[in-house]
């Protein structure tokens, strides 16, 4: 699309005309990116043989930031919960805690 007449007509269409078709392709795999798409299903649908080309689409984006930290958080909750679900009982300690603090009582 980029070099041709009729590229160049559709993109005018579009009111697009300094588009270019690595422009849809890099949009697009950004956008399979922030979906989830693991490195290998992008350098699949990119046809890239290693993964140093493929890195460049999976951008941080606040979105995906934001699902990842709330799913964090989810998976925090749910462990501290299970560490204090038995009554009178105190939370186990983490063995970065033990191995700090061996013989502080908890």
């Amino acid at each position: 699309m980029a070099g041709t007449s009729a590229g160049y007509r559709a993109r005018g269409a579009v009111g697009l005309p300094e588009l270019h078709f690595h422009d849809l392709r890099h949009t697009g795999n950004t956008m399979a990116a922030a979906q989830g798409a693991s490195l290998k299903e992008l350098m699949e649908r990119m046809g890239h043989s290693s993964p140093r080309a493929a890195l460049i689409y999976q951008h941080a984006t606040r979105e995906r930031d934001q699902k990842i930290a709330a799913g964090m958080g989810r998976l925090f909750a749910e462990a501290k919960k299970a560490s204090t679900s038995k009554p009178g009982t105190a939370p186990k300690r983490s063995g970065t805690q033990r191995a700090r603090c061996p013989a502080r009582a908890w």
